[in-house]
Order: C-alpha cells, then sequence, then structure tokens
C-alpha cells in the first residue's frame, strides 16, 4: 500500500538497526509467502474475497497482523486491483475473475513492531502479448530502481532508473501515488516516487529501509479514485501493473527484505 504523492511528504527518514532489519526481513518473508501462496492459486473463477481470506488466514498463522485491515479506514487484509484498477481495489465476494486478467494483490504485516509490504501483478491463465510486455517491463522497472539503492546515491535515482525503463517500452508512470519508507510505520519518510520530481532528493544512508513500487499504465499517466473512496482506476481504462519489494540500505548493497523464492 503507497503513500498518496504530489508532495513532499513531512514525515521524517528514520535509520534501523541490524536487529530491526533482521525483524523487517522476517516481517517481509512473511508477506513473501503470502503472495507467493496466492500467486500459486489465482486462477479463472476465484473471487477475490477468497484470495482475501487466504492471505489473512495465512498471515495470523504466521503470528503477525495484517497492516492494511483498518487503515485509514481501509477495510480487508489484501489490496486486489484488477485489470484498468491501478491500487487500493476492495475484495469482493462478487468480483471472480476471468481468463485473460491480471490481479495487482499488495499485502503488508505487523511482525514484533515492524512492518513488511510488497506487491505483485499475476496473470489469470492465458493473457495477451501485449498485457504480459506491461508486466514484464514493470518488473524490469522494480529491479533496475533497486539497483539503485546504494549509499549515497540518492532517491532520485531510484526514481530515474523506473521512469528511463518504463517510458522506453511506450507506458507512462503513475504520479500521483508513490512508494515511501517503512519500519515501525507502514509509511515513513522518504517518499520514493517513480518519476523524476524537482528539487533535490534525499541521499541513501545505510539502515534506511524503502518501499520502492512501480505503478505502470498502458495508456495515460491519469488515475482517479472511484465512489468507494479507495479504487484508484486509469482515467483512460487501460490496464496497470504494479510490482513492489521492500528493499533495505546495507554496506554491501541493496537487500530485498521481501524477496520470494
Amino acid at each position: 500500500m503507497m503513500a498518496a504523492g504530489g508532495q513532499q511528504s513531512s514525515k521524517p527518514i528514520l535509520v534501523k538497526t541490524p536487529d530491526e532489519i533482521k525483524i523487517m526481513q522476517d516481517a517481509n518473508q512473511i508477506v513473501a509467502e503470502v503472495l507467493s501462496m496466492l500467486l500459486r492459486v489465482t486462477e479463472p473463477g476465484i473471487s477475490t474475497f477468497d484470495l482475501d481470506k487466504m492471505a489473512e488466514e495465512l498471515c495470523r498463522k504466521r503470528n503477525s497482523v495484517p497492516a492494511f485491515k483498518g487503515y485509514h479506514g481501509f477495510p480487508n487484509s489484501l489490496c486486489v486491483s484488477v485489470n484498468e484498477e491501478v491500487v487500493h481495489g476492495i475484495p469482493s465476494r462478487k468480483r471472480k475473475l476471468k481468463k485473460g486478467d491480471i490481479l495487482s494483490v499488495d499485502f503488508g504485516v505487523c511482525y514484533k513492531g515492524f512492518f513488511g509490504d510488497s506487491a505483485v501483478t499475476i496473470p489469470v491463465g492465458k493473457i495477451k502479448k501485449p498485457v504480459h510486455d506491461l508486466l514484464r517491463v514493470t518488473r524490469e522497472s522494480l529491479e533496475l530502481g533497486i539497483k539503485q539503492v546504494v549509499i549515497g546515491n540518492r532517491i532520485s535515482d531510484i526514481s530515474r532508473a523506473v521512469q528511463d525503463h518504463g517510458e522506453a517500452g511506450g507506458y507512462s508512470i503513475v504520479r500521483q501515488f508513490v512508494g515511501h519508507g517503512i519500519g515501525a510505520s507502514l509509511h515513513e519518510g522518504p517518499e520514493v516516487p517513480n518519476f523524476v520530481s524537482k528539487g533535490q532528493s534525499p541521499r541513501l544512508i545505510e539502515g534506511m529501509v524503502i518501499a520502492i513500487e512501480p505503478m505502470i499504465n498502458m495508456g495515460t499517466h491519469k488515475v482517479k479514485v472511484l465512489r468507494d473512496g479507495w479504487t484508484v482506476i486509469t482515467a483512460d481504462k487501460k490496464v496497470s501493473a504494479h510490482f513492489e519489494h521492500s528493499v533495505a540500505v546495507t554496506a554491501d548493497g541493496p537487500l530485498v527484505l521481501s524477496t520470494r523464492n
């Protein structure tokens, strides 16, 4: 789940100790296990409500608490966004997945006082090649952004890597929602835009943990929020992809806490 963009966040940037990063890695591995399970069970005919229920059950079995449930009033544990839905889709018993859909699942947990957060976009059965290409480029954009998580680099180095690769593929980058710092709070400073914004961005220092999450659209970058107050869709109703990892800044380079085996 991402922070809203559009202005610089005033939230402080908090550096973690190695012990705290280890707890965050454990939290993110619970998230990774849940997302791996969702990758296995997502198929035509399943409802987004069923996926939400399975995610919450596995999370609680691992002695963690769903991070999104009740967050600013969000009603469920899992954000499920289908096709033109960018982020923050609400699970529904009525919404059954169809062959050819794409489903973005965003999940977070709180474990021993620290948060984990990750997202993946899942093809439902066989999908069209242009949609497959969008997923590939979005995933690659995340990987290129992660490579920039090096002490001394700036947040804008991550933003540029994501933006350049996404736009080179002929796609547009969502600007209204951005990545974020993460730790003992779900959203900490700094904001991590997927595009280069004006002004100097913060430098990366050892012990920072950030959630990098490209949201890349087939058509326009413009989005709108539906009347439920949560679900974000593309303004032109073309499909959107979303991938996210929580990444720690270490002396040995980027440490992806939410990596899925």
